[in-house]
């Protein structure tokens, strides 16, 4: 398959286009910056309304990943704009281009998030649950949303709710490594909130999966069987690693450090069920969390 890619030089992103390379399809990469192979990549930019729609024509697939890092700092009036303009406006840019190609693809698999379902406490969701409450949820309805115009036009949209990924590269866990290391990692808050996670490299399979699978369409939770409440996290961290995890951080001190940001990423949490791709026949590499920890970190 011919299949573009924007968000390429992210962490998800570089990891998938090395699979897709390795199973010999073509990846055309969306960049921002001047074309420098023709062949692999395609001009856009999604703050000034461009994208060269003519390099789209044809391509049989598009992965959309692009957007701002949630986590990049702490919030501010005008970051979460950001965060919000970074997803939005890409993601309606690119839907309404697909929509108008002579030559349409055949499946988009456009990034969403957990943050979809807002904190739920121990309830499970799946893919049929209510839209939730705080930013990210307001952010993940108006990202789906801008994607809206490639269905309309008869392209396949898989919206994929991504829980947070666990990689030594980068992400939450490449965050956590060196405080775990020295002995510094503890339960955030009550230790009872959950943390519905994924290994990068199950994110990547699905993300493949999603664009072979036909019966797959609408949202589809990209999760690990496996949630754990930050408590469990911490201790099979911890266990991994061999090291104590006898320092907690308090709620006022994570809202002290994070403002904002603490109240929806480490002291709200979510348990979130991936049923669309366990009941379409995706295997899981890393459904438990110890064995994905082990396997990322060499251990």
């Amino acid at each position: 398959m011919i299949i573009a890619v924007s968000g390429s030089t992210g962490m998800v992103g570089s990891a998938l286009i090395e699979a897709l390379e390795s199973q010999e399809h073509l990846v055309r990469r969306l960049v921002r910056r001047d074309v420098q192979d023709a062949e692999r990549e395609i001009r856009w930019d999604p703050e000034a309304g461009e994208i060269d729609a003519a390099e789209l024509n044809g391509v049989d697939a598009v992965v959309h990943l692009a957007g701002e890092n949630i986590a990049g700092r702490r919030w501010s009036g005008d970051f979460k704009r950001r965060i919000l303009e970074s997803r939005v406006t890409g993601t309606r840019l690119l839907a309404e281009t697909l929509a108008r190609l002579e030559m349409k693809p055949n499946v988009l698999v456009s990034a969403s998030a957990t943050g979809y379902y807002g904190s739920r406490g121990d309830e499970t969701v799946d893919e049929l649950a209510p839209s939730g409450n705080g930013f990210l949820a307001e952010v993940c309805r108006e990202w789906e949303a801008a994607a809206q115009g490639a269905h309309d036009a008869g392209i396949r949209l898989v919206k994929l709710r991504i829980g947070p990924v666990l990689s030594p590269k980068g992400g939450a866990l490449a965050k956590m490594l060196t405080p775990f290391k020295l002995g510094l990692g503890g339960v955030i808050g009550s230790g009872r909130q959950y943390f519905s996670w994924i290994a990068l490299d199950d994110l990547v399979s699905s993300i493949i999966f999603a664009l072979e699978t036909e019966s797959l369409v609408g949202p589809v939770n990209a999760v690990a069987p496996d949630a754990v409440t930050n408590r469990e996290f911490t201790k099979t961290l911890g266990r991994v690693l061999g090291r104590p995890t006898i320092f907690p951080m308090p709620a006022f001190a994570a809202r002290l450090a994070f403002g904002e940001m603490a109240d929806e990423m480490l002291l709200g949490g979510v348990r979130v069920a991936p049923h669309e791709l366990t009941q379409a026949g995706f295997a899981f590499a890393y459904p438990g969390l110890e064995a994905a920890l082990r396997h990322l970190l060499g251990k």
